[in-house]
C-alpha cells in the first residue's frame, strides 16, 4: 500500500509533524507505532487506585520558546507548575540544583550571593582543559560538591564513572548565585491540566491522521510504500545495526501505592548517596490531585531493556556518525528526535526541531 506520508513514531516529535501535515497541508498521513500506546516516553494513565502516572518517569514541561508554548497549548490548558527538587545528602534533604539556599544549608552557613561566589570559586578545581562531565563539575564546585552530589548519581544513572562521559551530561545542571530553588527558570512552564495522553490524543484529532498501534515498522516496511518518510525510531535499526547496535542507558520503573496523602517533601528527591535507585517521584504533587492515597515511582537505572537515554561518550558519537553518514544519503527520508538522533533532547526541544523540520522540509 502507498502512502504520501508515513511518520515512525506515536511520540512528541512524531505527533508534531503529523499534526502539521494533517492540519496544514490537509494531507492523510500513516502514523506506526511499536507501543500499544501514542505519546512515546510523556504517556501518562490512570493507575488502579485512580491517580495519574507518568508511565515512564517524571516529565515537567518547560520552555523559553514562545512559539513551541503557543503551539501545544492549542492541544492542552496548563496547570502552572514551578519544579522543586530535593535531594538527600548526609541524612538531609537540600535542594537542587546548586543555589545560594543549597550551600548554606549544606554546610550550616549564612552566606549572601557575594559571599557564595567567592566560597565557590575557592572549591572550584582549576583546569587547562575541560574534557568530560568529572571536569565540568570539579571545574564549577570542587571536589567536595562534586563527591556529594554528583559523583555517586552520575555512577548510577550511567553505570561508569564521570570521566569517562561527555560533558553534556552534567553541563545541563545550573548553578545559581541566588535564592531561586526552582529546578527550572524558563518562561513557560507547566503541567497539562488533563495530562498529557489527552495532549497528545488532542494532537491527531484530524481524520487525516491514521494510527497504527502495536506495529513495528520493521515488520511492515516491505509492505508499503511512500513519498516521504519521518522517522523517530532508533537509527540503528532502520538500518538493520550495519554498524553494531547503539548503546543505550535504560530504567526500571517500580510503581508503589501507600495509604497516605503525602509521602515526601516535594514532588522529587533526588538519592545520589544511598540505595540504588536514583530519585522517587510522588505524582500527586505533579498533578494536584486529591486522593486519600499517593502512588510513588522509583527509578533504577539498567544497562538492558527499553532505550531511553542515548550513551554519552566518545565511542559511542563515533558510532552513531556511521549512521549519520548513512542517513546524509537518504531522499525524502528524515530522521528526527531522540532515538534517531542520538541525543538527548528535553520536550520543548523536541517539538522545536519536529516544527522546524516541517517548516523547512515539509511545507
Amino acid at each position: 500500500m502507498h502512502y504520501r506520508y508515513v511518520v515512525v513514531g506515536a511520540g512528541l516529535a512524531g505527533l508534531t509533524v503529523a499534526e502539521r501535515i494533517a492540519s496544514e497541508k490537509n494531507e492523510k498521513v500513516l502514523v506506526v507505532e511499536k507501543r500499544s500506546h501514542i505519546g512515546g516516553n510523556v504517556y501518562d494513565s490512570y493507575n488502579e487506585d485512580g491517580i495519574l502516572i507518568h508511565n515512564y518517569g517524571p516529565h515537567i514541561f518547560h520552555t523559553n520558546d514562545k512559539e513551541v508554548y503557543e503551539y501545544l497549548s492549542k492541544f492542552t490548558k496548563w496547570n502552572d507548575f514551578w519544579h522543586r527538587v530535593l535531594t538527600q545528602v548526609d541524612g538531609n534533604l537540600i535542594p537542587m540544583p546548586i543555589t545560594l539556599e543549597t550551600i548554606n544549608q549544606l554546610y550550616n552557613l549564612s552566606l549572601t550571593p557575594e559571599e557564595m561566589k567567592e566560597f565557590i570559586d575557592k572549591l572550584a578545581v582549576p583546569m587547562d582543559e575541560i574534557k568530560t562531565s568529572r571536569d565540568v563539575a570539579l571545574s564549577k564546585v570542587g571536589e567536595e560538591i562534586y563527591q556529594k552530589f554528583f559523583e555517586n548519581y552520575t555512577k548510577k544513572q550511567w553505570g561508569v564513572d564521570p570521566a569517562e562521559i561527555d560533558t553534556s551530561v552534567i553541563s545541563r545542571i545550573p548553578l545559581r548565585y541566588n535564592r531561586d530553588t526552582r529546578y527550572f527558570t524558563d518562561k513557560y512552564q507547566g503541567m497539562p491540566r488533563h495530562g498529557y495522553t489527552k495532549m497528545c490524543e488532542a494532537m491527531i484529532a484530524n481524520p487525516n491522521i491514521k494510527i497504527l498501534l502495536n506495529t513495528d515498522f520493521e515488520e511492515i516496511r516491505n509492505e508499503i510504500t511512500w513519498d516521504t518518510l519521518v522517522y523517530t525510531g532508533p537509527a540503528d535499526e532502520y538500518y538493520g545495526c550495519k554498524h553494531g547496535k547503539l548503546k543505550y542507558r535504560s530504567i526500571d520503573f517500580v510503581f508503589e501505592t501507600y495509604d497516605c496523602e503525602s509521602y515526601q517533601e516535594a514532588p522529587v528527591v533526588n538519592y545520589p548517596n544511598d540505595f540504588d535507585f536514583t530519585r522517587i517521584t510522588e505524582f500527586k504533587k505533579l498533578t494536584w490531585q486529591e486522593s486519600k492515597k499517593t502512588t510513588i515511582l522509583k527509578e533504577y537505572p539498567q544497562a538492558e531493556g527499553e532505550p531511553y537515554y542515548p550513551f554519552p561518550t566518545a565511542d559511542c558519537k563515533a558510532q552513531y556518525a556511521l549512521y549519520q553518514a548513512e542517513m546524509a544519503q537518504e531522499k525524502n527520508v528524515y530522521f528526527l528526535g531522540r532515538l534517531a538522533e542520538y541525543r538527548y533532547y528535553n520536550m520543548d526541544a523536541v517539538v522545536r526541531s519536529a516544527l522546524n523540520l516541517y517548516n523547512e522540509k515539509l511545507k
